[in-house]
């Protein structure tokens, strides 16, 4: 083959899993993919740093690599993560397709949404059911596990949240999915949290929505920090100036830090990150 039509992938399987701390089997099946899901979702956390200094974070391999995994002690927000967890999951065997969601939490249409949200179909051999999977999403009510495409059963994900998928009212030849997240406390309802359809996506599809969502300035991504990260019994959630501790009972604390210092301090000690150095992250 000549040298110009040979193509090599920056991906480090090895690497990339030293970097979430899974030590389990390297096997195409549910097992694995269940497990290196909930490790990625505990060991990497969701951030947009890039995006508040006015960049769209490259959606390269190599540049995710490094970033993500290799020293920089950086996150990223969904296209990111789910770039580099759909080829951890096609090194591992898997067969992976790329989607598009609308995030939809709060929406009255779901029509009003853009799709601006990355998912994955990954579908594990001998298994007849594709599973939905996400790394990416960046919200108190992510998946932790991957959950079959499935209509209506409830899936307690990680032993810690609650999701199920339906059917949202049909526009067109392919069937619409939700993802819901069950709510806390009494009533025990559910949220709508993003709609997609099967239609695979390409990496030139997710470049263009990257853009938007990083340098818009509509973009809620663009104006502020958001940053969160999954511990064992909790979930932080750095909002602009406001840190919020979600822990698995259901309380809620907050506090505000107060300077770009003390935004520093945080992001370095709770979520394990180191902010680019000339970025303002604290407002007013």
């Amino acid at each position: 083959m000549p040298a110009t039509a040979r193509t090599t992938t920056p991906f480090d399987l090895d690497a990339y899993l030293d970097r979430i701390g899974w030590e389990g089997e390297r096997r195409p099946d549910a097992a694995t993919l269940r497990g290196v899901h909930l490790a990625h979702a505990g060991a990497i956390p969701f951030e947009n740093l890039d995006a508040v200094g006015g960049t769209a974070p490259s959606l390269g391999l190599a540049d995710l690599m490094a970033k993500l995994v290799h020293g920089r002690r950086r996150g990223g927000y969904c296209f990111e993560h789910n770039t580099l967890f759909a080829a951890a999951l096609e090194a591992l065997g898997l067969r992976v397709t790329r989607l598009a969601a609308r995030v939809v939490v709060g929406a009255e249409r779901f029509e009003d949404r853009p799709r601006t949200h990355m998912v994955l179909l990954a579908e594990v051999p001998g298994d007849p059911r594709p599973y939905l999977a996400d790394v990416g999403f960046g919200a108190v009510t992510c998946l932790l596990e991957p959950v079959p495409l499935t209509v209506g059963a409830e899936f307690h994900d990680g032993g810690r949240r609650r999701h199920r998928l339906v059917h949202a009212p049909r526009r067109g030849p392919l069937e619409t999915w939700v993802l819901e997240a069950g709510r806390q406390g009494a009533d025990g309802g559910w949220e709508a949290q993003y709609a997609f359809t099967p239609e695979p996506f390409e990496a030139s599809d997710y470049e263009v929505a990257n853009w938007h969502v990083a340098t818009n300035p509509r973009s809620p991504f663009s104006r502020r920090p958001y940053v969160q990260r999954l511990l064992p019994d909790r979930h932080l959630l750095l909002d602009g100036r406001v840190l919020t501790e979600t822990r698995d009972d259901g309380t809620v604390t907050a506090r505000k830090p107060g300077d770009d210092a003390q935004v520093r301090r945080v992001l370095a000690e709770e979520f394990g990150i180191a902010a680019p150095e000339g970025l303002r992250l604290s407002e007013g």
